[in-house]
């Protein structure tokens, strides 16, 4: 489903915890400058990496199942091909996310399949980032 510019801002109005799903702290990865520029914007980060246990200085969680509290966005840089077990993942979480965001050229008619029933908003194909800074949106 599309969502247009005053449903996605209203959305994103309401975002405060984002989980970064294959979070690294590699300096040129664009994860790396994403997930740094949502922090300086005063947002509540989570790093995911099934490895890594402190990416920008934070905490970081083997997987989103992990996160023991709410989650606004679960935030995917991850080939899609691996979106489907991440849907599955969020699904299992205790607290679910209002949105699973694919980033920019990652489709996943799969994942977006597996959580249609959901309630949790799908968006493809997207930066996260570009489209918080459209909006204006900072915390």
């Amino acid at each position: 489903m599309l969502y247009n510019d005053k449903e996605l801002a209203a959305m994103l109005a309401e975002v405060k915890t984002i989980a970064v799903i294959g979070a690294v702290d590699k300096p040129g990865r664009p994860v790396d400058g994403v997930g740094r520029e949502m922090i300086d914007m005063g947002f509540d980060v989570i790093p995911v990496h099934p490895i890594r246990k402190d990416v920008w200085g934070l905490e970081t969680y083997a997987s989103v199942k992990d996160i023991d509290r709410p989650v606004d966005v679960v935030d995917l840089f991850r080939n899609a091909q691996f979106c489907p077990d991440h849907a599955r993942e969020v699904l299992a979480m205790e607290h679910k996310p209002k949105c699973f965001w694919m980033q920019s050229g990652i489709i996943s008619p799969e994942a977006r399949e597996i959580l249609a029933d959901s309630g949790i908003v799908v968006i493809e194909d997207r930066c996260l980032k570009v489209e918080l800074q459209r909006f204006g949106i900072t915390r």
